[in-house]
C-alpha cells in the first residue's frame, strides 16, 4: 500500500517497514513526519536502526511533498493533520508513537490537540517548529516575521539557492557533514511542489500552536523532546518552552547537533528513540 487516498485526486505516499513480517509478530508501530521541505527520506538512518531492532517504521510524505501528490490547493497543519488522520485509520495503527521533525513537530503537537486518541500512545518532537516558529510580542524566539517573508520572495525567484542558503543553517557548522550528504539533502528538498515550499513558510510565519500545547499538556501522554543545542532554525529556546508547558515533558539536548540531529548525533537519536518508545 505504497499510496492512501486521503482526498479527491489526492494520494499521500507512504513508507512502511516492518509491516511484512507478517501478524506472528506485532511490531511497535512509529510514524514519522518530516519537516519543510523535506520527505520521509530524511529519516533513512533511523528506519535502518529501529527496523532492524524490531520496529515498524512509517515514513509518509505531506502532500506536496516528496512522493506524494502536489495539488494546487491549501497547505496548512490542518490539512496535513486531517490527512494524518486518514493514514493511521489506513494502516489499522494502534499504540503508534508520532515523530515529528521541526514543522513535522509543530504537526504532531496540532495533531495530539486536535485529534487526540487510544491510536497514539508516546509522542517525539524533534527539533520542532514550536510552539511558535516565529517571534511574537509576548515571545521573543524564533526568527523574524520578515525573515520569512525574505524566504519566499527568494523561493519565487530562485528557490534552488533560496535551499541550498537554508540549509547552511541545517547543521551545527557548514563543515560538519560531507557534501554529497549536502547533495543528497538538497535532492530532497527539491522535490517539494514550489507552490506548498511557500505556503508552508506562510504557515510557518503565521501560526501560533500555545494553545495546541496547553491541551497536548492536559492530554497526559508521554512525551519526549529532542532538541540540538545549537539549532540556528528552531532555537533550543524552543524546547525550553516545550518543556515547561507539556508537564512530565523529557527534554534530551543534543549538544553536538544544530537542526538536524538525527544525521549529526544519529547513534544518540536512534538509541533514545528505543529507549522512550520501548
Amino acid at each position: 500500500m505504497p499510496y492512501i487516498k486521503v482526498d479527491e485526486g489526492v494520494s499521500i505516499y507512504v513508507e512502511d517497514i516492518g509491516r511484512e513480517r507478517g501478524a506472528k509478530d506485532v511490531l511497535k508501530p512509529v510514524l514519522f513526519i518530516h519537516g519543510w521541505p523535506l520527505s520521509h527520506e530524511m529519516f533513512e538512518y533511523q528506519f535502518m536502526a529501529l527496523n532492524k531492532s524490531g520496529y515498524r517504521c512509517i515514513g509518509i510524505d505531506l502532500r506536496g511533498f516528496g512522493l506524494s501528490d502536489k495539488p494546487w490547493t491549501s497547505y496548512n497543519y490542518d490539512v496535513f493533520v486531517d490527512d494524518i488522520k486518514q493514514v493511521i485509520s489506513a494502516l489499522n495503527l494502534q499504540g503508534v508513537t508520532l515523530v515529528g521533525f521541526s514543522m513535522g513537530g509543530a504537526i504532531v503537537m496540532h495533531y495530539i490537540a486536535k485529534f487526540f486518541s487510544e491510536l497514539v500512545s508516546k509522542v517525539v518532537l524533534m527539533s520542532a517548529a514550536a510552539p511558535c516558529f516565529t517571534k511574537r510580542e509576548d515571545y521573543p524566539y524564533g526568527l523574524e516575521k520578515s525573515a520569512c517573508d525574505d524566504l519566499i520572495i527568494q523561493s519565487k525567484q530562485d528557490r534552488p539557492k533560496m535551499v541550498s542558503d537554508f540549509a547552511k543553517m541545517f547543521f551545527k557548522s557548514e563543515n560538519s557533514q560531507s557534501r554529497e550528504m549536502l547533495e543528497w539533502l538538497f535532492s530532497i528538498n527539491m522535490e517539494a511542489s514550489p507552490f506548498a515550499t511557500v505556503k508552508c513558510l506562510e504557515e510557518l510565519r503565521n501560526a501560533d500552536l500555545r494553545n495546541d500545547m496547553q491541551v497536548v499538556n492536559q492530554r497526559n501522554l508521554p512525551v519526549a523532546i529532542f532538541h540540538g543545542t545549537h539549532d540556528k532554525i528552531c532555537p533550543f529556546d524552543f524546547a525550553k518552552v516545550m518543556n515547561k508547558g507539556i508537564k512530565g515533558s523529557r527534554l534530551i539536548e543534543f549538544n553536538e547537533s544544530g537542526q538536524g540531529l538525527n544525521i549529526e548525533e544519529k547513534d544518540k537519536t536512534n538509541e533514545e528513540l528505543m529507549k522512550f518508545i520501548g
